[in-house]
């Protein structure tokens, strides 16, 4: 009994953490739910029973701190980073060169890709990752006639491996490193580690491109894709093409050889679509295929999806392609619509709506034959993939006889490309080599990049994941509750007393063990928020150094492959994937095993234990 009062602050606490804990498991809470009911609940009863003691003052004040921590404006500026690079594009000459390599051998595309997806996340979020290559293994398993399941998934995990590589790779290692901090431990580089997560990510990329895919199905049907648009178009060659000149089989090697040309229109001819074709200004190239594609043909051979002389008569203020932001949407054409029955070039569509129309699709109708132009007359459920501002995109939703469809996209403002992975280099450079710490560099990238218009102010919050937020706040108060009570020592203690007859390898194994379960069914954030404190712990009951049990810690928080609720980026996948609960843990299960043993080898090897 004197014991429980002695620690009823810490017994309290790991009650909660219990409670916390299996809220976190309940689907029908929200995340962002439970993380608001953590800090509440520990900011009042801390404000109600003030602790004081060996491990420091917890109060309500204390409680609220993170949401001012150093780690929380890291992650907040490095997911920021991360939105940047994909609104200018940074990552589309990526995704083209892997392109490029599936045409030329789809295995070597598939290790290109695990290897590309790896490197990226060690520097980048895991989410903005996922978000850019998805379409990209999407679109090449459609081109393929196959379903993208047997890609995604290891793409999915070969950027969780990679973003174990370094501090900044996932909000979950900024947290540990910044709690392992707090409690007493000393700091960590960003590189640290880098060299010891080598070898097991090397074991990973090969499980992951010769075994996963054979352990993943085929999925059809309600679980399949639904196979993306294919719309026709005409890529106008005006002046500025870079394909003047050269021959229709040097353009298609432009663009990967991906690009099909049904035929070419060279004044009132029809011209057939022979590789040796000397192409000349003024042509037009009959394509069809989805929308990201014809935009990067577009790109590719310096064309236009849009007849480039109408459109650039108009005035300046009424040019529907001079505004900085773009967006595509596509547009239904209904009964009642003005276009109904009439062609787009009668219909002066830009001058009237301020959006251009760049390609259609004509559903149920037969295509058109050789002697029929592109420019059809439009019917009903005849659908139009158009390009302006945002502001116009949405004006055509009230426009009578228009259906915009959900899910309009938009285009990155590639100019600024360059500029966004300068800044972005420099924020890894600038902490790297111990200039300023990753909070303070991040933060100013942020400024750098408003400043140059990479990003604008208005969709700053686009790319600031209130979830992740609210989570890393409960976890830093939770994780500093813990300590600070005793409640560490007393888990650690309980845990010892489990597995104390282990070796320090087999602790720093089960440490993984443990906190690879509990990642997969809660937030990973929140396994760090107990997982970092316990660990430390431990590793201080054994005389073991501390370095070993925090990246043991960075490793098992980071091990959420065996369930679809492990990770945010798995939720991501599951659908265009159509993958269920049991592959995950076909795939994901001898990943976590794999991993852990292959760690427990390295960090047994690298430190005095």
């Amino acid at each position: 009994m004197p014991d429980l009062v002695a620690h009823a602050h810490a017994y309290a606490v790991i009650a909660f953490t219990v409670i916390a804990f299996y809220l976190f498991t309940r689907e029908r809470i929200p995340v962002p739910f439970t993380s608001l009911v953590i800090i509440a609940v520990l900011a009042l009863g801390f404000h109600l029973f003030p602790y004081r003691g060996a491990g420091g003052e917890v109060r309500a004040p204390q409680i609220f701190s993170g949401f001012g921590h150093e780690a929380l404006v890291a992650i907040c500026s490095l997911m920021i980073l991360g939105r940047a690079l994909m609104v200018t594009g940074a990552l589309e000459p990526l995704a083209r060169w892997l392109a490029r390599i599936w045409a030329w051998n789809r295995h070597a595309a598939l290790l290109a890709l695990l290897a590309s997806a790896m490197l990226l996340s060690g520097f980048i979020n895991d989410t903005p990752v996922v978000v850019v290559l998805m379409p990209v293994v999407i679109g090449l398993a459609m081109r393929a006639g196959r379903t993208p399941s047997r890609m995604l998934m290891p793409m999915n995990f070969a950027v969780i491996v990679g973003g174990m590589a370094t501090t900044i790779g996932t909000s979950t290692n900024l947290l540990i490193v910044s709690i392992a901090r707090d409690s007493g431990a000393p700091p960590i580089d960003m590189f640290q580690f880098t060299r010891l997560v080598a070898g097991p990510a090397l074991l990973a990329l090969l499980y992951l491109w010769l075994v996963a895919p054979r352990l993943l199905r085929e999925r059809s049907g309600p679980l399949g894709v639904a196979p993306p648009r294919q719309f026709g178009a005409l890529l106008h060659l005006g002046p500025r093409s870079r394909v003047r000149g050269r021959t229709l089989g040097q353009a298609r090697r432009w663009t990967g050889n991906r690009m099909t040309v049904r035929w070419v229109h060279r004044g009132t001819q029809l011209l057939d679509p022979e590789d040796s074709l000397v192409l000349a200004e003024g042509d037009r190239l009959r394509v069809e295929d989805t929308s990201t594609y014809l935009k990067e043909y577009e790109r590719a051979i310096g064309a236009t999806l849009y007849d480039a002389e109408l459109v650039d008569s108009l005035p300046g203020d009424r040019h529907p392609l001079r505004a900085a932001d773009q967006q595509l949407a596509e547009v239904i054409v209904t009964e009642e619509s003005p276009l109904h029955g009439r062609r787009l070039h009668e219909s002066r569509f830009a001058e009237d709506h301020g959006v251009v129309v760049l390609a259609t699709y004509h559903p149920g109708r037969d295509d058109p034959g050789e002697g029929e132009a592109v420019d059809r007359r439009l019917g009903p459920g005849d659908l139009l993939l158009v390009q302006g501002p945002p502001a116009r995109i949405a004006a055509l939703k009230h426009e009578a006889g228009m259906l915009v469809l959900d899910g309009t996209l938009e285009l990155p403002r590639t100019r600024k490309a360059p500029v966004a992975v300068l800044v972005m280099a420099t924020v890894v450079m600038l902490s790297a080599f111990g200039v300023l710490p990753i909070a303070l560099s991040a933060f100013v990238g942020v400024l750098v990049l408003l400043a140059t218009g990479c990003l604008k102010f208005e969709g700053l919050g686009r790319g600031i994941s209130a979830e992740v937020v609210l989570v890393v706040v409960a976890s830093l108060a939770l994780g500093r509750a813990l300590t600070a009570t005793g409640g560490a020592d007393l888990l650690a203690d309980a845990f010892m007393a489990v597995a104390g007859g282990l070796s320090p390898q087999g602790t720093i194994a089960a440490v993984m063990i443990f906190l690879g379960i509990l990642t997969n069914f809660v937030s990973n954030n929140a396994a760090a928020a107990v997982g970092t404190p316990v660990a430390l712990a431990i590793a201080t009951q054994i005389g073991a150094p501390l370095e070993p049990f925090v990246l043991a810690a960075i490793v098992g928080c980071n091990l959420s492959f065996a369930t679809p609720m492990g990770y945010q980026t798995n939720v991501l996948i599951m659908e265009p994937g159509g993958y269920v609960f049991r592959d995950f843990v076909r795939v994901g299960g001898p990943l976590v095993i794999l991993m852990i043993v292959a760690f427990t080898f390295v960090l047994s090897r690298a430190y005095p234990l």
